[in-house]
């Protein structure tokens, strides 16, 4: 019996995410990093400490990709920050936060 396929992030995928998770470690911001890899969705949690619940989730959900797009920048308390289909543009979420650490 085949194992179920699990989705994933792409090798691209991941780079983007890590260099944005480099600048904010690089600035004191985040410290710890999760990812799951699940049947219906790839997720990278990120924490400002291993004990908490993450600050937030960067999801790759495929089954979205006609609707809404296939990521999603996902707040603490489930909030929606950003979606749609080009990771690179979800993460601009981001961009406030960085210009604000840059000074």
């Amino acid at each position: 019996m085949a194992k179920p396929s699990l989705i994933s992030f792409t090798r691209p995928e991941l780079d983007e995410i890590l260099r944005l998770y480099g600048f904010f470690v690089a600035a004191n911001e985040w410290r710890d990093y999760a990812i799951d890899s699940l049947k219906d969705m790839a997720v990278f949690s990120v924490f400002r400490r291993a004990s908490e619940m993450p600050l937030y989730r960067i999801e790759k959900n495929p089954a979205l990709a006609r609707r809404q797009g296939a990521f999603a920048v996902v707040a603490m308390g489930g909030q929606v920050l950003k979606r749609g289909p080009d990771l690179r543009s979800v993460l601009r979420v981001f961009d406030k936060q960085k210009l604000k650490l840059a000074k």
